[in-house]
């Protein structure tokens, strides 16, 4: 027996715990798991105070959708919770070691306690020699989860004292540190309530996605603290006339983290916006969005903590985007245009009672609701508007014309996710075009 883990208060985890642990996240313990989950750990791609030196790095596979939450919660951690940051001149995206060493610990230590929501945390590590799980036709060993240590610890000293003490175990390159991690996460939410999370009756597991780069539901496990497949706000209950109406359980509250999503696939606007995030993940608490964009995962990020809480901020302003893949994009989202055009709308419309307040201006309610639809991720506020979508612009048909090839050549699949959070936004790119089309290959 592993004497460090038994004085750390670790137990071996037994056959009928690991067989379970195997078929809910990754649907059978009788074949081993995709091989990059036991091969990718958490690794920053570039020396420290190098450019990019925040950016974990990770080849093109299953574990970038769980790399890009916890890559979130690097730049939460870099851009605002660090002690003295706003006093601290040099950029923090220059991270020295320390600072990608301290990013990375409280980015795990964060998303455990969301999940254990102030109960236990639970975590795993995996014994060098000993195997607790008989090799059989219904468990095929994996090199890992059958050696496993199970830990129960409280969410607070407990837990940074344990993972400052093991930490190495989830950064030492070519190790399982995104397995340990997703596995930690599973139990401390519990695997019947993840069963519950993940509509028990469609009997998919954790990791089930149609796309290379991981599930949905690893996401929004990490953000939410909850691994269901719905993202709208609150619950919905589905049904009809001949069957009971079953809630669907969605996002409960508003994330310190949020997501945006546009896929390929979604050819039908309608169907696009059923599948779009609800406004506690499109408007979170800080200016940082997890991205699934046509099946790749990344990071949107604005430095500005009151970007989101300041309409006029919102108006013009930049974000980066970054990849795992160690690339990074500079936009300039500008709403200005739309909002111009949206106050001159309100001042032409007629007044009516419905539409004034008591001194005959517009009330301010509907003033705010028609300005800020530019910005808000919602509807358009204000109907009759011309689109600035792909920088064009109505008019005479030789205007359309433009307007036609300029969205032909700049609606990229990146500008199409912005669109989904500012409809109406104007977007330069601060890049060459061919990587645009590099970041959202399949090869990348």
């Amino acid at each position: 027996m592993n004497k460090e883990f038994i004085m750390q208060g670790g137990t071996p985890i037994t056959s009928e715990l690991a067989t379970e642990l195997r078929k809910l996240v990754f649907g059978t313990a009788a074949i081993p798991m995709r091989a990059e989950w036991l091969q990718t750990a958490f690794v920053f791609g570039a020396a420290p105070k190098e450019e990019l030196a925040y950016g974990l790095r990770c080849p093109r596979n299953a574990t970038r959708g769980l790399l890009s939450v916890v890559q979130g919660f690097i730049l939460k951690y870099l851009l605002f919770s660090r002690k003295n940051s706003r006093n601290n001149t040099t950029d923090p995206l220059l991270a020295t070691a320390d600072l990608q060493r301290d990013s990375l610990f409280h980015a795990l230590i964060e998303i455990l306690r969301t999940i254990s929501d102030k109960g236990k945390v639970t975590m795993v590590l995996p014994s060098e020699d000993e195997v607790f799980v008989d090799h059989s036709a219904s468990y095929f060993h994996d090199t890992v989860t059958e050696k496993l240590y199970v830990f129960t610890l409280s969410p607070n000293d407990e837990l940074e004292h344990f993972m400052k003490r093991n930490f190495k175990y989830f950064t030492e390159e070519e190790t399982p540190g995104t397995l340990l991690f997703l596995y930690s996460a599973v139990l401390t939410r519990s695997m019947g309530k993840v069963r519950t999370d993940l509509d028990s009756s469609k009997g998919s597991p954790l990791t089930m996605s149609n796309h290379e780069e991981g599930s949905l539901m690893i996401v929004t496990l990490l953000l939410t603290g909850r691994a269901t497949p719905y993202i709208h706000n609150g619950v919905i209950n589905v049904g009809d006339e001949n069957s009971y109406a079953v809630p669907q359980y969605g996002v409960l509250k508003r994330c310190m983290i949020g997501l945006l999503l546009w896929d390929i696939e979604s050819t039908s606007a309608a169907v696009n916006q059923s599948r779009q995030p609800g406004s506690r993940l499109k408007t979170p608490n800080y200016p940082i969005w997890i991205t699934s964009c046509t099946g790749h995962y990344g990071v949107i990020f604005n430095r500005n903590p009151d970007l989101l809480r300041n309409y006029h901020a919102e108006s013009r302003f930049d974000v980066n985007y970054y990849s795992c893949s160690g690339h990074q994009i500079l936009m300039t989202i500008d709403n200005r245009t739309y909002n111009e055009q949206a106050l001159v709308m309100l001042e032409r419309q007629p007044i009516t009672p419905d539409s004034t307040s008591l001194t005959g201006k517009p009330g301010k309610d509907e003033a705010l609701t028609a300005v800020g639809g530019g910005g808000s991720g919602g509807a358009a506020g204000v109907v009759g508007v011309a689109s600035t979508s792909g920088g064009g612009a109505s008019g005479a048909s030789a205007g359309n014309d433009v307007v036609a090839k300029e969205e032909s050549t700049l609606n990229t699949p990146l500008q199409r996710l912005i669109h989904t959070k500012w409809e109406e936004a104007t977007i330069s790119f601060h890049v060459q075009p061919s990587m645009l089309s590099y970041l959202f290959s399949t090869t990348q």
